[in-house]
């Protein structure tokens, strides 16, 4: 059985939207604690304007004072040409560019349709030949789009094949929105990984309405081995009304644990770096094995007070 590989996005995905400032030396060390739990990817921060997302301006501070680890790679969002030259100043592992399935969700987020976001990969592309680094795209709204509604599957892979043909090293097929459902998944995983069986497909979910694990089962199901996550399930997309934080790491490492996949991530130490959390961005987080315990946790019998009642 293929291990797992997990990207772990709350750096980025989370933290972006909180309303308070988490000060740069603390998002060192939360990067450095979930790189030692045996996660394959840390998608660390955004290289984008400090006027459009204030949270994450201190991108090069943050990237060039992590702890680096050889089996753990460094992954960063890169919404243009200036901010891949700023990434690749720093050394990153991989970049992760964004575009929409749908016009109105592009237009809102990115302020583009998904024909300009393809001529921006393109500049982008030339950049980044011969530096080594893995060149992934984000392809949002792939499962729904919360303006247009139902996006076809056709045109998720008529878009899926344009990046493959430019020469996108990677695709993360992102349910922006929590529109997905697992009958869908599976349809979309299936016919994309018969297709394009070289091509590495990561699969980003939302729970928005509480089907981020069960879609995540079903991606898994149709092949699909690389999942991101987002530690305590923190997240949402700004421009995709009521759509709250990404599929919890730590959640659905415990889902595949406890069916016998292998995920690389101690979940025990990851458990840990989410406790952590609260205190950290000063509100509780949605992730339930945190707060729970693991399935195996046992717990003393309770003193009996009184006879229980024959039958």
């Amino acid at each position: 059985m293929t291990p797992l590989q997990i990207n772990e996005v709350a750096p980025r995905d989370g933290l972006q939207i909180e309303a308070a400032f988490v000060p740069t030396a603390d998002k060192i060390r939360l990067i450095d604690a979930l790189s030692a739990t045996g996660l394959a990817r840390v998608e660390a921060t955004s290289f984008t304007s400090p006027k459009a997302i204030p949270q994450l301006r201190d991108a090069e501070e943050v990237v060039r004072g992590i702890r680096r680890r050889e089996a753990v790679g460094i992954t960063v969002l890169v919404p243009n040409l200036r901010g891949c030259e700023r990434a690749l100043s720093c050394g990153v592992d991989e970049i992760n560019l964004v575009m929409s399935s749908s016009d109105s969700h592009g237009l809102a987020n990115l302020r583009m349709t998904p024909a300009q976001s393809l001529e921006r990969f393109a500049t982008i592309l030339e950049v980044t030949t011969g530096s080594g680094v893995f060149v992934n795209a984000s392809l949002s709204t792939a499962f729904g789009c919360p303006f247009e509604g139902d996006v076809p599957q056709a045109r998720v892979l008529e878009l899926i094949g344009e990046l493959v043909d430019m020469g996108i090293d990677g695709i993360t097929i992102c349910d922006t929105t929590g529109m997905a459902n697992p009958v869908q998944v599976d349809r979309l995983c299936e016919d994309v990984l018969a297709r394009w069986p070289n091509t590495p497909f990561t699969l980003h979910f939302h729970n928005t309405r509480g089907m981020g694990l069960a879609n995540a089962l079903s991606a898994w199901q149709a092949g699909v081995t690389r999942f991101d996550a987002s530690l305590g399930g923190l997240g949402g997309c700004p421009y995709a009304p009521g759509a709250t934080g990404n599929v919890c790491t730590e959640d659905l490492v415990h889902m595949f644990e406890q069916m016998g996949v292998d995920t690389g991530v101690d979940l025990d130490a990851l458990l840990a770096v989410s406790a952590t959390l609260p205190a950290l961005i000063g509100h509780e987080t949605p992730g339930q094995v945190v707060k729970a315990g693991k399935a195996d946790r046992r717990y003393p019998m309770p003193r009996i007070t009184r006879p229980m009642p024959n039958n």
